[in-house]
């Protein structure tokens, strides 16, 4: 399926509506467990559950330890509803496809408690390119952090 701007309306039966959010949230402790296999697992859940709800997912990017998704919400799921609905569901599909997962993660709790939500408004191309070069720059932003030019053994700044 073709991408599209993506600015047009949903209608309800007497609605018509353009709800789109960028939401970012993160497994507990934001620990990096998104790699291969589970990254694509991971994928396959969040897309079927959005299928599940009527929630269209227009760009996505699973970071090691963190998710961007810009979503198309219908007015009829609140934004705080759906995250509960994803985190919890999500958490309940990732453990049963990667059992040894519950272990590192007490009382099943996988995602962290809270998460960012922003509305896109009628600029979605800014938000859908952004998300689209998150995990770019989160690996260059990984590469800057790995040398410090400092000295740890002068007491210099």
């Amino acid at each position: 399926m073709p991408k599209q701007e993506n600015n047009d309306t949903h209608s309800l039966a007497h609605t018509k509506w353009n709800c789109k959010y960028h939401i970012v949230f993160a497994p507990k402790y934001r620990r990096k467990v998104f790699y291969k296999e589970k990254r694509q697992e991971l994928r396959d859940i969040m897309r079927t559950l959005c299928e599940w709800k009527d929630v269209e997912i227009i760009e996505g990017e699973i970071c090691p330890d963190h998710i961007h998704l810009l979503v198309c919400i219908p007015p009829k799921i609140s934004v705080s509803g759906f995250m509960g609905y994803l985190k919890g569901k999500s958490s309940l599909m990732i453990f049963q496809k990667f059992g040894n997962m519950k272990f590192a993660y007490r009382n099943r709790e996988f995602w962290c408690k809270g998460y960012y939500v922003d509305t896109v408004g009628k600029d979605t191309k800014a938000i859908t390119e952004y998300i689209a070069n998150q995990l770019k720059r989160d690996k260059e932003a990984d590469q800057l952090s790995l040398f410090d030019q400092r000295d740890p053994f002068t007491g210099s700044k």
